[in-house]
């Protein structure tokens, strides 16, 4: 008996190792059953091409959580997004993994919120350089911060716990990476599947 439950458990491990992005996260799991505590929340994003706002925007209205645009202080050009060029300003934030670039504005009333979904773009495997800006100036002590990701093929992989090292605070729950730009019903189904 033990050993079948043994078993079952690492059947179940390698299957969501194994799963797309879309459906369940890689590298840390998914988070469907994971309880989501009750409290204020509110939905944090960064979004270049607009995929990740209209995840967070759909997150925001199912869960009535409050809604907050990391804005860059220089605004990125279609030329700094150019992830095929090596010069590019994406492509030097990734390269130097110190760089940390501003934002303007702040989330008002930081302290008020228990949960936080934290979304942005996947790049290079990652989260981009501003989404560790805002976290690394915001403690998460006492939070619950449930990552989710948009990208056109490539999983979360470790980008969230890559994010909850760089916090150093808060609870962090496995994330989600919705592919082919956040389609509304994936984004739907994987809120309903936390547990709250």
């Amino acid at each position: 008996m033990w050993k079948k439950a043994v078993m079952g458990m690492a059947v179940a491990a390698a299957a969501l190792t194994m799963s797309a992005c879309g459906g369940a996260s890689q590298g840390s799991g998914s988070s469907s059953g994971t309880a989501v505590p009750q409290g204020k929340s509110i939905v944090v994003y960064y979004s270049a091409s607009g995929h990740t706002k209209q995840a967070a925007e759909t997150i925001a209205k199912e869960t009535g959580s409050d809604l907050y645009a990391i804005t860059p202080k220089v605004p990125y050009t279609e030329a700094d997004l150019d992830y095929n060029n090596s010069s590019s300003r994406v492509s030097m934030e990734h390269k130097g993994s110190s760089i940390r670039p501003e934002y303007t504005g702040d989330a008002a009333n930081w302290d008020d919120y228990r949960v936080v979904y934290l979304g942005y773009p996947i790049w290079w495997g990652e989260a981009p350089a501003i989404v560790y800006t805002f976290t690394e100036h915001h403690s998460f002590e006492g939070k619950t911060v449930i990552p989710f990701a948009t990208s056109y093929s490539s999983p979360l992989g470790d980008s969230g716990e890559n994010l909850a090292r760089a916090a150093k605070t808060g609870t962090w729950l496995p994330g989600e990476c919705f592919t082919g730009g956040g389609k509304t019903d994936d984004v739907l189904g994987w809120i309903h599947s936390l547990k709250k």
